[in-house]
């Protein structure tokens, strides 16, 4: 089995020394994903929702950078610095995955880069 590194085109640039996509096999992870302008590569700090989408679109820019897509997701990972907005997370979070939403598992965490509500990970299969 051999290891690809993926650089985004499209998606936030790694801010560190990391990849921001690695396909191995049938599988493709992808880093950690904030709210980010993929453009400027600067944190856009707000608050949930606005934190939230920006968070789903730069991982679906990565995917989609990668040759894959959301619907190829199998399992996310959520990093929220305040808990209690699981639920308008949640909000959000469903429209990206209408149906057949994959794994998760979601974390309270009491700090993020920058001062971010919300970071994202997630594994597709390719």
């Amino acid at each position: 089995m051999s290891k690809k590194c993926i650089s985004t085109i499209n998606g936030p640039k790694p801010i560190g020394p990391y990849s921001s996509a690695v396909k191995a096999g049938p599988l493709l992870f992808v880093a950690g994903q904030g709210s980010i302008d993929p453009k400027t590569g600067k944190l856009l700090p707000g608050d949930i929702e606005s934190e939230t989408d920006r968070t789903l679109r730069n991982l679906q820019l990565v995917l989609e950078d990668s040759g894959s897509s959301l619907e190829d997701v199998v399992s996310v990972t959520v990093f929220l610095r305040d808990i209690s907005k699981f639920n308008t997370m949640n909000e959000i979070y469903r429209r990206y995955f209408p149906k057949n939403p994959p794994t998760r598992t979601c974390v309270g965490v009491s700090e993020l880069p920058g001062g971010l509500q919300i970071e994202m990970n997630a594994v597709a299969y390719t």
